[in-house]
């Protein structure tokens, strides 16, 4: 029993100096684990005499249970003092100003969609969506695009498998728009179509996707002219900018546009004095244009003897340069917060 007594002192005071739950854990397991002290009395019992043991362990059980009950306090007291000091660390000083909410922005594409949308809106157009993965017959044959034309070679546009394809321009919208303008009897109509499309080509002013905008606008065919075709554009192109800026229609070639013209604008980088986006001629490119070839019309299904059309597509991607004096295509899509921070607060 003078041993017992003795343990009991000695477990008392190594549990008083422990300071953290970690030593509190090893000193358990010395004195109630497998081959602690205490267990190591209960081990010992067999050596007694028969009519001993009972005494015996009972005693040792008893100094047990209150080695086991000191153990329970100290750890109460050592989570007490954790927790304690967790929150004095954590502690909050209410008198500091709050915290502003950092609130992000629209990205400088999506501005640019949003105000060309807006404009065109104000115009009278619908906005209409079309599906990004497209087939051979919408991206292509519906357009008057020959089967061996150079814009069907694998170096231009991204194929799939199956034969489907990702689109190479929003045109494939004005198929899929006419020909549910025809089935529902909706003609005459103004639309636009902006989205994503997609082409094998990266460099500063080229990425492989890109956003485009589709304007349509198809009527009897008194009521639709090149002429009308100039002032939509000359208009678009003033309220975007939010100035008068010098523009030049050139003649050219489009196999879904009879006739053709690529708009240009004054180098909104240089103004017209030449630099590297420009290519040093002073002049950007900025949309193409014309009025729809008959032989898409029909494709679609509308009467191209009753009705006549125009198109125009124009790269949203380089609008955004050009508005925002954004020197690199490639930094639209690079998702660094340095650019991107310098939209906060802005609208379209």
């Amino acid at each position: 029993m003078t041993d017992l007594h003795t343990l009991l002192n000695e477990a008392t005071c190594e549990l008083n100096t422990v300071t953290d739950l970690k030593s509190l854990d090893d000193c358990r397991v010395a004195w109630l684990g497998k081959q602690g002290k205490i267990t190591a009395q209960l081990k010992n019992l067999g050596q007694l005499p028969a009519d001993q043991r009972r005494d015996a362990g009972q005693k040792i059980n008893e100094i047990k249970n209150q080695v086991a009950a000191l153990i329970e306090v100290r750890l109460a007291i050592l989570n007490t003092e954790k927790i304690s000091a967790q929150l004095a660390a954590e502690s909050v000083d209410v008198s500091l100003p709050g915290r502003r909410q950092s609130l992000g922005s629209l990205h400088p594409v999506s501005l640019t969609r949003e105000r060309i949308s807006q404009i065109f809106m104000g115009m009278g157009f619908d906005i209409e969506i079309g599906p990004e993965i497209e087939d051979d017959y919408h991206n292509f044959a519906a357009l008057n695009i020959a089967e061996f034309h150079p814009a069907r070679a694998m170096q231009d546009t991204f194929y799939f498998d199956d034969g489907k394809l990702l689109r190479t321009h929003t045109s494939t919208v004005q198929i899929r728009t006419l020909k549910e303008a025809v089935k529902e009897n909706r003609l005459p109509l103004r639309a636009i179509a902006p989205g994503r499309v997609y082409r094998r080509d990266f460099d500063v002013t080229h990425t492989p996707m890109f956003h485009q905008v589709e304007g349509l606008c198809v009527d009897e065919a008194n009521n639709v002219s090149f002429a009308s075709l100039k002032g939509i554009i000359i208009e678009f192109l003033r309220v975007f900018f939010s100035q008068s800026i010098k523009i030049r229609f050139r003649a050219s070639y489009f196999p879904f546009t009879e006739p053709s013209a690529e708009v240009d604008i004054t180098c909104q980088q240089c103004h017209g004095a030449g630099c590297r986006i420009c290519k040093h001629t002073g002049w950007l490119e900025v949309l193409g244009c014309g009025m729809v070839h008959p032989r898409v019309l029909a494709m679609a299904g509308v009467d191209s003897e009753k009705y006549s059309g125009w198109a125009f597509g124009v790269g949203l991607d380089r609008l955004t340069m050009l508005r925002y004096n954004i020197s690199d295509l490639r930094a639209l899509f690079e998702n660094d917060l340095r650019l991107l921070q310098q939209f906060s607060g802005l609208t379209a």
